[in-house]
């Protein structure tokens, strides 16, 4: 990577106060808590309130960040949401962020990627900054997936969760920063996970919505395939770009979507469970805000050092993938 060295300078999160626990779930759908835990590693998720949108869940995370980088909102340049659950259509949660935030002198605009969205958006961020066209961009992982999700769905409903983390991209200098890249996609897979109502495709009706077509729909077996394959790829493909080895890495920051998919990166890897940052018991799968949450909760937990070097990989919808490498 050519150009000024882009790190991070601050991270934040959010996440709703109602807790969804399994044994709530057991009692709506047909399923039970062993089942859940033994198959994904969850245990509970997070629900936003009623009264609470993306952007809502957003401005918080973007609050922490700002504070822990040292800025103001004045002094952004960009800010990227990566999200499936926007406010609205349009205009975009990243304008409405905007707004909330008083990041006057911010451009603004939303990236869908599903799962894999935050890393396209620190690639992104990375370019701007990297060739001097901006200094400050605040990169914000935020979703209300329990708005998508169906609860009468027990194959999907035990997965999903809502919350938000944010990062403040900036010049760092020194060894700091991002190393490397890689992005992917194979648009072949996207019948495998989506949702079919509400776009141009097949607009909102009172079909639509007969047929809960407004609602994520899986093909778990085969997405469960695809995420074993790439997350370790992806992360070798990364490393070896960076010119590092996976002896290198001293924390895995994976997106939180299955623990079973979590075991096989690290065992591609030739890493230890301590080696990565897991908190999907707690969340489960958040999409976009996946990476960014573990992200801040290792900062918190003092799990990252300076000079450490990080690996961020997630996967999801389109079928897309990404992941990056980080001296912090």
């Amino acid at each position: 990577m050519n150009g000024v060295s882009v790190g991070i300078l601050g991270t934040g999160k959010y996440v709703p106060e109602r807790r969804l626990t399994n044994a709530e779930l057991e009692r709506t759908v047909e399923t039970n808590d062993e089942w859940i835990v033994t198959r994904t590693g969850i245990r509970e998720r997070r629900i936003a309130a009623p009264e609470q949108a993306t952007s809502d869940l957003a401005y918080e995370a973007s609050l922490q960040a700002l504070s822990a980088a040292g800025i103001t909102a004045e002094e952004l340049d960009l800010i990227i949401v990566a999200t499936i659950t926007p406010d609205m259509f349009f205009p975009s949660t990243a304008c409405l962020l905007q707004e909330k935030l008083g990041a006057k002198k911010a451009a603004a605009f939303d990236l869908s990627a599903a799962c894999s969205g935050f890393i396209y958006g620190l690639a992104n961020a990375t370019g701007f900054i990297s060739t001097g066209m901006y200094k400050h961009v605040l990169v914000v992982g935020a979703e209300c997936l329990s708005r998508i999700t169906d609860y009468e769905d027990r194959n999907t409903c035990i997965l999903f969760g809502d919350g938000a983390g944010a990062v403040v991209l900036g010049p760092v200098s020194g060894d700091r920063g991002f190393k490397s890249f890689k992005l992917g996609a194979d648009g072949a897979g996207g019948e495998l996970l989506r949702i079919r109502g509400g776009g141009s495709r097949c607009p909102s009706s009172g079909e639509t919505l007969a047929n809960r077509s407004h609602y994520i729909e899986m093909n778990g077996r085969d997405v469960f395939k695809f995420a074993v394959r790439v997350m370790g790829s992806a992360a070798e493909e990364a490393l070896a770009a960076a010119g590092y080895g996976k002896a290198d890495i001293d924390l895995l920051i994976p997106h939180q979507a299955n623990i079973r998919i979590i075991q096989s990166a690290l065992e591609r890897l030739d890493l230890s469970e301590d080696k990565a940052m897991i908190n999907l018991d707690r969340y489960g799968n958040v999409s976009a805000a996946s990476i960014p949450l573990a992200l801040a909760e290792a900062v918190e937990e003092g799990r990252v050092k300076e000079g450490d070097t990080l690996v961020l990989v997630g996967f999801g919808g389109g079928l897309t993938w990404g992941a990056a490498v980080l001296n912090w």
